[in-house]
């Protein structure tokens, strides 16, 4: 098999180039609004390229994030940060020391944890060719745990285990840097720091301890300090990668579909600037251990804006390459019986429907329409809309007689949108042509009805193929979570050779839920 994204013939006896989405049939995948979910999506393929720009020519999808977006996502960051606090497994620390008059102390701090915790507020901006810049202050504890020590001199011998609380008050400082690593998006936060606005111990509860007890964890707490400081860094490190893994398996699982998946790996560290985060993705159709090829993408960032939430940049060979595949699959069918068939024959057609055709549907008890792709179908995208060619077979079947086959070619303008969580698509028929008709069990020199099944396509059965498109995508979408995002205003906006989807969103909470049970489930904590 092969999956050619560089379709750049115009297939024979079409009249117009235009854009967007395709032929489906039950089952199907739409490639336009299954990337709705690309939000932070970050592949697992292998290789980046250092050079940005020479990256755009690998570049099939492109996701846009402007400041607006991350103000929206930086709420729900701290959550992230507060699990990392409030989770975090703090190390044994033991030490020694020399004191005037009680020589020489051991010690050891056991079974740290974290108590009452609350967080004051974050704020963030985005630093050009860097990363991000976090600042969470007013960050509230307590620490809880066991403190061993033993000190002895002439004077005292003391031996003891008991029970401290640590109240601190805490400001931090985390600057992520993004980059590419195996192929993926990856957050190195060594950048961290904390400021300690309070830090205190008491033993055992004891909020006056005396001037010897005061002597010994003043010490301490220089100890504690850079516990807890090493700690919770090395947390926020590890949850910003499992939570950045978490998003790509939940994208692969998404843009994924029995044996059809997509490699979504970067080609290129994301770029930063003072208005948006911009990551850039291969969008290569896998199937049956093949993969198909980008080498010429025309994407350039002065194509998108700056004005909505999130932009996603679509190239016609990421979703010619998808059709190739479902329509390989046998995605592309779709059978209509009974009722229903005999239903859709009351549409008004002007041409005079044949006499075995109106037998067919009053006198037998189950008629049936069989229709597939039989060539596999074609999106070119342009500033002029979309259009979609395909050829397309069905067979009219009577009594479990097959009656009626014909072949056609089918060129129509078709625009998506998403509105109130669900697909709408609408079709223009653009060309219709009848390759073929042949007539089963007829009269000797019978002849199969052209101009009715000409019109009956182009009023029938284009508007019922989207019916059921609109259902089943968006039954899939709503499958794949998709109706849990909110999503304001969408666009579909066709260029030459590309798509830009645009849209403002708010971030699903159920997804940060999902992801600290995932992660507390498999982990029992954040420690591993």
């Amino acid at each position: 098999m092969s999956l050619n994204s560089n379709q750049n013939s115009q297939i024979p006896g079409t009249k117009r180039v235009g854009t967007e989405s395709a032929y489906k049939m039950t089952h199907g995948v739409s490639p336009l609004l299954l990337v709705l979910l690309l939000l932070s999506v970050y592949g697992s393929s292998h290789g980046c390229l250092q050079d940005t720009t020479a990256a755009y020519r690998f570049t099939g999808a492109v996701c846009r994030l402007t400041y607006p977006a991350a103000v929206v996502l930086n709420e729900k960051t701290t959550k992230v940060i507060e699990a990392a606090f409030q989770y975090a497994r703090y190390p044994g620390v033991k030490g020694e020391r020399s004191m005037p008059l009680l020589g020489k102390i051991s010690y050891g701090l056991e079974n740290m944890e974290i108590h009452n915790l609350t967080i004051g507020q974050s704020s963030f901006q985005l630093l050009p060719g860097e990363g991000i810049a976090m600042e969470i202050s007013n960050v509230s504890a307590v620490f809880i745990g066991t403190l061993h020590y033993e000190y002895g001199s002439w004077l005292v011998n003391v031996a003891q285990s008991i029970n401290f609380e640590i109240e601190s008050q805490i400001d931090l400082g985390i600057n992520p840097k993004l980059y590419c690593g195996k192929g993926k998006v990856a957050a190195d936060t060594s950048s961290c720091h904390l400021n300690f606005d309070k830090l205190r111990l008491h033993l055992q509860g004891e909020r006056k301890p005396n001037w010897l007890k005061k002597l010994f964890t003043d010490f301490i707490t220089l100890t504690v300090k850079l516990v807890i400081k090493g700690q919770i860094c090395k947390e926020i490190n590890k949850v910003a990668n499992i939570l950045a893994d978490f998003i790509q398996e939940r994208a692969e699982q998404f843009l994924s579909d029995g044996d059809i998946g997509v490699d979504i790996g970067v080609t290129t560290a994301p770029t930063v600037t003072a208005h948006y985060i911009e990551s850039y993705h291969k969008g290569l159709t896998k199937y049956n251990n093949t993969s198909s090829v980008i080498r010429d993408s025309v994407f350039n960032p002065s194509q998108l804006t700056e004005n909505r939430m999130l932009y996603f940049w679509i190239s016609d060979q990421v979703l010619n390459p998808m059709m190739t595949a479902a329509h390989q699959d046998g995605r592309f069918r779709l059978n209509i019986t009974g009722a229903e068939l005999i239903e859709l024959f009351k549409l008004n057609v002007t041409a005079a429907m044949p006499d075995f055709l109106r037998k067919c549907l009053v006198e037998t008890s189950h008629p049936e329409l069989r229709v597939w792709s039989s060539s596999v179908p074609y999106i070119n995208t342009s500033t002029f809309g979309t259009t979609v060619w395909t050829e397309a077979s069905g067979q009219i079947w009577c009594e479990s007689q097959e009656t009626l086959f014909f072949k056609t070619f089918i060129m129509a303008d078709v625009t998506v949108s998403y509105v109130n969580k669900h697909v709408s698509l609408h079709g223009e028929s653009l060309q219709v042509d009848v390759l073929h008709a042949e007539l089963h069990q007829s009269p000797p020199g019978a002849q199969a009805p052209l101009d009715f099944i000409r019109e009956a396509l182009m009023k029938i059965g284009i508007p019922k193929v989207l019916s059921v498109l609109e259902t089943e995508i968006t039954r899939l979408l709503d499958k794949q979570g998709l109706y849990l995002f909110d999503i304001y205003n969408p666009e579909v906006l066709p260029l030459d050779g590309f798509v830009i989807i645009q849209m403002d969103f708010g971030f699903p909470h159920h997804l940060l839920v999902d992801f600290l049970k995932m992660t507390l489930q498999q982990t029992g904590g954040l420690q591993q």
